[in-house]
């Protein structure tokens, strides 16, 4: 049964079919997308097939992707999650992104928080990782204010519109 978590002000659960439209919103804005390693989505038919990739991921213990729903709102304004999922090696990446009508007001930071607690405590994790774009500013100072380390550089790791981007990555590891 895939868990649902809850925040002060957010619900963390299972991305549906009828998430679909608001996956678009998401992944078709070139905000979203530009320092995300993924091409941004042009029609409804590619935003059914990641609600499909983050259910069969779930399925086959890969992954771990939660949509953020704001409290009181059942539309998705972004999702967050574990991406690489090796629980024989204890460890995930992170990843999230959430429409930019909705930046700047914390969401981010709140679910990461959550998440972070369920992947050690649940999941039984040592390790969260993150690969984030040197040119994202804002992702690299969520991840610092949130306790993760910069670990060091990966060049010409992540391409974006045909173009190579060095990235950092980041480690938030369990304390006991």
């Amino acid at each position: 049964m895939f868990p649902v978590l809850e925040t002060e002000r957010l619900i963390l659960r299972e991305i549906t079919n009828e998430d679909a439209e608001a996956i678009f919103a998401c992944f078709s804005n070139d905000h979203v997308t530009r320092f995300y390693g993924q091409e941004t989505l042009k029609d409804m038919e590619q935003a059914k097939k990641f609600v499909d990739f983050f259910s069969s991921n779930y399925k086959e213990k890969r992954g771990l992707r939660w949509g953020i729903q704001v409290k009181g709102n059942r539309s998705l304004i972004g999702t967050i999650g574990f991406n690489a999922w090796s629980p024989k090696h204890k460890r995930a990446e992170i990843g999230y992104e959430i429409h930019p009508d909705f930046w700047r007001r914390g969401y981010i930071s709140e679910a990461l928080s959550e998440i972070c607690s369920y992947g050690f405590g649940e999941m039984e994790l040592t390790r969260i990782g993150a690969v984030v774009f040197i040119e994202n500013e804002a992702s690299n100072r969520l991840l610092t204010q949130a306790g993760f380390k910069k670990e060091g550089v990966l060049r010409d790791y992540m391409y974006q519109n045909g173009e190579p981007h060095d990235t950092y990555v980041y480690s938030l590891l369990k304390t006991n």
